[in-house]
């Protein structure tokens, strides 16, 4: 990568070779991969028109990496999930969710490595319940960021919840006249009771 902040700048030409300004050398879908696992950032521009190709050569990368053998890790449920999302309202939300998921699922793949370590020379029923006590922490934690993820995208959530409690607060203020009054009226009945068994 070329000793700069800025990401390196790989040029797409028309017969479909990617070539790495940063290096000044030609290189491939999978040259592209190892650089991602390395951490190097880099953008994709058509050489012609300078149009930002980024998106479609990560994926294309996606695509062959899934259809390396023994490599897949989007499930063909996930997939049909990801395409019914397409056009639906929730499309908006589901990039940030996503985001998030990934962000804490790298930053926790440290811990997640030991435990997974931990599980070596255990029973299969053990291994089972470990993994499945991983898989229900990360879900939970996937759930708090899509409430997160839900709130940026309903901003009046809060102040909906706020006029409630407000509202609650209003209500039992009003209330509490006729709590009194109640009470009042059951006091001088205890009193009109006692009176009439004095006067017998």
């Amino acid at each position: 990568m070329a000793a700069s902040d800025e990401p390196t700048v790989i040029k797409k030409y028309a017969n479909r070779r990617l070539y790495n300004t940063g290096t000044s050398t030609y290189v491939t879908l999978e040259d592209l991969a190892t650089m991602v696992k390395d951490g190097e950032e880099f953008v994709v521009q058509d050489a012609k028109s300078g149009e930002d190709l980024t998106h479609a050569v990560l994926t294309q990368i996606i695509f062959e990496q899934e259809g390396k053998t023994g490599q897949a890790m989007l499930p063909i449920s996930v997939l049909r999930q990801l395409i019914s999302f397409y056009g639906d309202q929730m499309q908006m939300v589901l990039p940030s969710y996503l985001e998030h998921s990934m962000t804490l699922f790298t930053r926790e793949q440290e811990r997640i490595r030991e435990q997974m370590t931990s599980m070596v020379g255990k029973s299969p029923l053990d291994i089972m319940a470990s993994g499945q006590k991983l898989i229900e922490e990360q879900t939970r934690r996937n759930m708090e960021m899509f409430q997160n993820a839900m709130q940026m995208f309903s901003p009046f959530n809060a102040a909906q919840e706020e006029g409630a409690k407000t509202g609650t607060a209003e209500s039992e203020k009003k209330a509490a006249p006729s709590d009194e009054l109640k009470a009042m009226r059951e006091q001088i009945a205890a009193m009109q009771r006692k009176l009439d068994s004095l006067e017998k």
